[in-house]
């Protein structure tokens, strides 16, 4: 281990001192650069190159947690711990993010229903529980607003849209796209903030209309609807964050990237690092 050290900063800091900082001769640690690797190292570089690729791949938004999930399903057994020490070792970090501020609902004098959801972020099958929101992303044109819809069974978008006005369509544009997407059979209650969007008279009676029960969460508590904001979190720490939109479409075909990534290749770890188009199929092959 002091040998690797020392060749780990051999380019910064001469050899001679390093050797003496951890009281071992030059002699012993030139002889053991010239011996060939162990199988063990010669696997760890591979696991390296794995998990630069995959940490490529997604931008350098994964952890070794997720990182490790992502090697298991391409069918390469390694250990957490042990992605975690190369991932360190050689210095391979999430990119930098930025503090996400949850938004909360604004005052009106519409009807606001109860909170039905409870914080019950788990749903015992699909199209049972939704959430919704709504957020903003900046862009050199002006703010663009996305409206999304998510299933807390399995956490994936199901509906979503975009405009540079925050007008009352956009709700219901994410709602019906989720409704034509997934023609739920049953009851869905759908839980939201309080905002005037959710509680106006036209969205209430698009919601009737499809069997949807509302709920809506207490005044000023945006944690009522924690996993919309988790949503939202990530779709800003992972991608908006570290990018500048200098139109509205760049936004737009940027933000519909993420979610199609979201959807189908980023690993939760609230469904067992699956994603969830994975969790989803695999759940409904076990119920067939």
């Amino acid at each position: 281990m002091k040998f690797r050290a020392i060749e780990a900063l051999a380019e910064r800091y001469p050899v001679a001192v390093m050797c003496r900082l951890f009281r071992v001769s030059r002699s012993g640690f030139y002889a053991w650069q010239g011996r060939a690797p162990s199988m063990r190292e010669m696997a760890n570089r591979q696991l390296l190159r794995e998990i630069r690729l995959v940490h490529a791949e997604v931008n350098g938004i994964y952890g070794h947690r997720r990182i490790h999930a992502e090697l298991m399903a391409q069918g390469l057994p390694c250990g957490r711990h042990r992605v975690a020490r190369l991932m360190h070792e050689s210095g391979i970090k999430v990119r930098s993010r930025k503090r996400w501020a949850p938004a909360t609902g604004g005052k009106h004098l519409l009807p606001v229903a109860p909170n039905l959801l409870e914080r019950q972020f788990d749903a015992p099958g699909i199209n049972q529980r939704w959430v919704s929101d709504m957020t903003y992303i900046r862009t050199s044109e002006g703010w663009l607003y996305l409206a999304v819809v998510l299933d807390l069974y399995s956490r994936a978008v199901v509906g979503w849209a975009m405009h540079h006005r925050m007008h009352q369509e956009l709700v219901h544009a994410a709602l019906t796209m989720a409704v034509a997407r997934r023609q739920p059979q049953g009851k869905v209650l759908l839980h939201s903030d309080r905002g005037s969007q959710y509680c106006a008279f036209d969205y209430q009676s698009l919601l009737k209309r499809h069997g949807i029960i509302p709920s809506h969460s207490r005044a000023g508590n945006c944690w009522d609807n924690a996993a919309m904001e988790s949503f939202f979190r990530s779709l800003k720490a992972e991608r908006v964050h570290l990018t500048r939109y200098g139109t509205y479409d760049e936004a737009r075909a940027d933000v519909f990237d993420y979610i199609r990534f979201y959807n189908h290749h980023r690993r939760h770890s609230t469904l067992g690092y699956l994603t969830p188009v994975e969790f989803e199929q695999r759940h409904s092959a076990l119920s067939a």
